[in-house]
């Protein structure tokens, strides 16, 4: 994504599209090829989840939101959008796949294992943000006038 001008491109309109949009980025265009390759991912894990189980059903896999969203902001992604890495997603559902698997085995209650899992979401969401705060921080006093 870091390498490629369409890469970029997204990374613009996901911080900040009024910016992309005055710094020439068809913001309409790139929404729309995001959302159709998005789409297309999502038809593909319905087929792959059906071949595995071999049954659909409208509500299958509910509940399974949180776990993706905890596992890209375990992986250094931005809840504001805008930054973030394939790598770090990709660490982060293996990190969060790790703790999903051990606590079972180490014979955790599954309602502590919820709240372990939330208690490190929550401290990866706090991480995130004031990471950012600094990182806004530092950029306004870098500025010079």
């Amino acid at each position: 994504m870091n390498y490629t001008r369409t890469g970029r491109k997204i990374y613009a309109v996901g911080s900040n599209p009024e910016s992309a949009k005055v710094s020439g980025i068809n913001n309409e265009r790139i929404l729309f090829m995001v959302y159709t390759i998005m789409g297309a991912l999502a038809g593909l894990a319905g087929v792959m989840w059906v071949s595995k189980f071999a049954s659909a059903q409208g509500d299958t896999a509910s509940g399974y939101e949180m776990n993706v969203i905890a596992a890209c902001v375990l992986g250094g992604v931005s809840i504001d959008g805008g930054s973030g890495k394939v790598s770090g997603v990709v660490l982060g559902s293996l990190l969060f796949g790790m703790l999903e698997n051990a606590l079972p085995m180490i014979n955790v209650s599954p309602f502590w294992q919820k709240a372990l899992q939330g208690v490190i979401i929550l401290v990866a969401v706090i991480v995130n943000v004031l990471v950012k705060r600094s990182v806004d921080r530092k950029n306004l006093m870098g500025r010079k006038i």
